[in-house]
C-alpha cells in the first residue's frame, strides 16, 4: 500500500538516538525495515536549525550534515521549523532560606515542527496523497491531526514510538502502532562516505 512517513525530528532524537551510535540513521531503509510489505512513497522530515552555544559549538555543524545525507534519499523532503530563545525567570526547586527565590535562564523553544507535520499529515491525506500514513513520534499535541484521516478520510495511520515503551503517550489511537527496537536503528545507518552534487561527505566524527 502506498505509505508516506511523517518524522518528528526533535522528538525522535531525544526518544531514540541521543548519546547512541546511532544518529546517521537513514530514515528510507529504516521504513523498508519496518514496514516490509508497505510501498514507501514519501518521507517527510519535520525539524529546525540549531544554534551554536556553549559547549557544544559544533552541534550546528554536524545537523547540517545530516541533513546533507537525509536529502540524499530522493523520496524525502525536509521541512524546517524555528528557535526561539529569550530570558525568562524559573523558579529554584530548594530556594535558600535567604536570598532570591528565582533566577534568570535562557529558555529556547522550538517552534513550528509539529504544527507542520499535523499540516502536511492532513494535506497529503486530503489530497489522497497515500493510503498508510505512518509518523514517528510520541507528541500527544498530534491526537487530532492523527484522528481526522482515520476517523473522516478512511487512511489508515500508525505511530512509531520512538521513546522508551513505559513513556508511550496513550492519548494517541492510531490504527496501528509499533514499539521503535534497537535492532533497526543500528541496521539502518548511512554509509559512512556519502555523495551528492556538491561532492563526498563524511558522518561527523563520534557519531
Amino acid at each position: 500500500m502506498k505509505t508516506n512517513v511523517y518524522i518528528d525530528g526533535f522528538n525522535f532524537y531525544y526518544g531514540a538516538v541521543k548519546g547512541t551510535s546511532h544518529k546517521w540513521l537513514d530514515f528510507h531503509m529504516l521504513s523498508r525495515k519496518l514496514f516490509p510489505k508497505n510501498e514507501i512513497h514519501r518521507i517527510r522530515y519535520f525539524t529546525a536549525l540549531v544554534d551554536a552555544r556553549p559547549p557544544d559549538l559544533q552541534q550546528p555543524v554536524r545537523q547540517q550534515m545530516y541533513l546533507r545525507a537525509l536529502q540524499t534519499v530522493p523520496n524525502l523532503s525536509v521541512h524546517l521549523g524555528s528557535f526561539r530563545t529569550r530570558k525568562t525567570r524559573a523558579a529554584l526547586v530548594n530556594p535558600p532560606r535567604q536570598g532570591p527565590r528565582t533566577v534568570e535562564v535562557w529558555k529556547t523553544e522550538e517552534k513550528g515542527s509539529d504544527v507542520n507535520l499535523a499540516t502536511y499529515l492532513l494535506l497529503d491525506a486530503f489530497q489522497k496523497d497515500c493510503e498508510v500514513a505512518i509518523v514517528f513520534s510520541n507528541d500527544a499535541d498530534l491526537k487530532q491531526p492523527i484522528e481526522i484521516p482515520k476517523n473522516e478520510l478512511n487512511i489508515a495511520v500508525g505511530v512509531v514510538n520512538p521513546h522508551p515503551p513505559k513513556r508511550r503517550s496513550l492519548d494517541l489511537q492510531p490504527t496501528f502502532f509499533k514499539q521503535l527496537r534497537t535492532g533497526p536503528l543500528a541496521a539502518s545507518q548511512f554509509p559512512p562516505e556519502l555523495t551528492d552534487a556538491n561532492g563526498s561527505f563524511r558522518k561527523p566524527a563520534g557519531w
